[in-house]
């Protein structure tokens, strides 16, 4: 049985892996010159860059890919836990460390903003709670299969759904759990790791607390590429075919039934296709004569990212890994992301420096910054002047809080923005994760993993069930490769 792949993203190199596995003869046919979708790299003169997500959560998704084929992980992938998470720096002067170790970080809560002993305990374990009750139904399975409701878990899961506080907003949430609005602030933050705005989305992502500060964060050896290149490596070795610089112009069916693709003026048969290609962009491009979903496909859309890359002469021992400078009207930053469709003049400053610990990824006494803030999404807005305006306050706020001129050490730069996202992943207005997660049945408005209207079409990756980053776009092939097991195994 022949499996086409379209797309050699996180989604994409996780189900041909698994499909190999069951025996699949797997072709992947990739756009661009080599693997990784939105998990690349790039170099600037002397600094390696990693040029999409930064933080890693979850790494038994992919030592799982090395086991069922009965390889060892340490082999090909090396990563480590971290100590510190993040560092954090808020305008009125407060700094403090995120600790994987939940009493030394509630030590230092303590003694940085005066936290009674205690609240930080009960708030995760709350959000543990959360992720215990929701993992079996929304992250493992198939929102959209009566069999995914036909076990005891899942009816647990069902019954204990009050507790996941889906129809109370995080911030409403967290506003319970901490009185300090700092602390109410660190918590919101979590709602950006989906592209979400916290002061709408519903408490159930305090799950995402629990994933990094209960579970870990973690780093690959040589930065997050490592995560690419062994699966991509793996891919190979176990038998996955891959053709790069293969534009993918149309799926093809007849009779309700995927046949294959056709790509660079040839087409592909195959009995099944997996598309880890972005929803919008399949629907409208690969499969014009077929009946799109609309309700799906113009659900609101997560927010995008404007990312500079900087190469730093300088190193600033006051920063870590991942280093977060934090607005000062947290409010007032969503609002304009998501009402006036802008940025603010305050944002918030996420800093990812990977020579910290991969010394190799700048130079002696240098620094590779990649500095982040959160965007709306494309909807016509003038970027370039958006894009100015925003270096500047960037500037001004990192040099008015760790008291810089960051100007004069920066040696090279690059930049994303949305329009840029959407033109180098396909990602529909540059938005990082699909649809937005901002109400309670947000998951169930995302594409399932299966077409209900072409037998053997499926789909993963980042803007489908069970949603955007590492560890899901990850599962989302896991998801994937299972749908298709099951469907040919009943055939």
């Amino acid at each position: 049985m022949k499996a086409i792949v379209i797309g050699a993203g996180i989604g994409g190199l996780s189900t041909a892996i698994r499909l190999r596995k069951s025996g699949w003869e797997v072709i992947v046919l990739e756009a661009s010159t080599g693997p990784g979708g939105k998990l690349g790299t790039g170099r600037l003169g002397d600094y390696r860059f990693d040029l999409g997500p930064s933080l890693f959560t979850m790494p038994e998704l992919v030592t799982e890919l090395f086991t069922i084929h009965g390889k060892n992980p340490d082999d090909y992938f090396r990563f480590q836990k971290l100590d510190t998470i993040c560092h954090y720096f808020y305008e009125d002067g407060t700094r403090f460390r995120s600790s994987s170790n939940t009493e030394q970080f509630e030590t230092e809560l303590h003694e940085a903003l005066g936290l009674p002993k205690g609240s930080l305990r009960r708030f995760l374990k709350s959000a543990q709670r959360i992720h215990r009750i929701t993992t079996p139904l929304f992250l493992y399975k198939s929102l959209h299969r009566i069999k995914s409701y036909l076990s005891w878990n899942t009816f647990l899961s069902i019954l204990r759904l009050p507790w996941i506080h889906a129809h109370h907003s995080m911030h409403s949430m967290n506003k319970i759990f901490f009185k300090d609005p700092r602390m109410v602030q660190y918590f919101n933050r979590y709602a950006t790791y989906n592209g979400s705005n916290p002061y709408r989305a519903p408490g159930t992502l305090n799950l995402i607390a629990h994933l990094e500060h209960h579970e870990g964060a973690y780093l690959p050896e040589h930065g997050m590429y490592d995560i690419t290149q062994a699966m991509y490596t793996l891919a190979k070795e176990v038998g996955v075919e891959f053709q790069f610089q293969h534009l993918v112009t149309r799926i093809l069916h007849e009779n309700g039934r995927v046949r294959g693709v056709q790509s660079t003026g040839k087409e592909y048969d195959a009995d099944v296709v997996i598309s880890n290609m972005d929803i919008f962009p399949c629907y409208r491009k690969l499969l014009p004569d077929l009946k799109a979903p609309e309700k799906i496909l113009h659900q609101e859309k997560s927010s995008s990212a404007l990312i500079f890359y900087w190469g730093i002469k300088k190193e600033f021992k006051e920063l870590g890994l991942h280093n977060i400078l934090f607005s000062a009207n947290y409010e007032e930053e969503f609002r304009a992301i998501w009402d006036k469709k802008t940025i603010g003049s305050d944002p918030t400053i996420y800093i990812n420096i990977t020579s910290k610990y991969v010394r190799e990824d700048a130079p002696e006494g240098g620094e590779n910054w990649f500095v982040m803030i959160n965007v709306p999404c494309h909807e016509g807005q003038d970027w370039d002047s958006l894009r100015r305006e925003a270096r500047k306050n960037i500037l001004a706020k990192i040099n008015r809080m760790l008291g810089t001129s960051l100007e004069e050490y920066l040696e090279v730069e690059d930049y994303l923005d949305p329009i840029r996202i959407e033109e180098r992943t396909q990602s529909h207005r540059g938005a990082l994760y699909g649809n937005a997660s901002n109400n309670s049945l947000a998951a169930f408005f995302r594409q399932a993993n299966f077409s209900q209207q072409l037998k053997g079409l499926y789909f993963a990756g980042g803007s489908v069930h069970p949603g955007g980053g590492v560890p899901l776009a990850n599962l989302s092939g896991k998801i994937a490769a299972s749908l298709i097991e099951d469907d040919f195994r009943q055939a």
